[in-house]
């Protein structure tokens, strides 16, 4: 089972990733066989598709900043809630996220369920 320490300096990454518009690191961060619930209620996305909303999100400039500290587990998740910024067609666009990741035992994220639902995307 990955460390603690493990599982949160990951879920760090993915944020550092977005602020410096590095989605190669992100996707390192993922197991070839990684499923992503985001949000959680729609359809299962692929390591591929999530790649692609990935990029899409670092082309839009999102920056993610944590609303509370990183929570690790007593298993192999670990959790975040955090605010994404970035715009969209002019706008100005907040959204406030937790997600929930899973790892394996070498430390990648092999599954990630993301919770944020209509009423917690803003926009200015």
């Amino acid at each position: 089972m990955p460390t603690q320490s493990t599982m949160k300096a990951a879920l760090q990454a993915y944020i550092d990733g977005f602020n410096t518009d590095d989605a190669n690191a992100i996707m390192a961060l993922f197991a070839d066989n990684a499923v992503i619930e985001d949000p959680v209620g729609s359809p299962l996305k692929s390591r591929a598709e999530f790649e692609a909303f990935i990029r899409q999100g670092v082309a839009f400039g999102a920056r993610l900043s944590l609303a509370a500290p990183i929570r690790g587990s007593h298993g192999n998740a670990a959790a975040m809630a955090f605010i994404v910024t970035f715009v969209q067609d002019g706008r100005r666009i907040i959204s406030n996220s937790v997600d929930v990741m899973t790892f394996d035992e070498s430390g990648k994220i092999t599954r990630m369920n993301g919770y944020w639902g209509p009423d917690d995307v803003t926009g200015a």
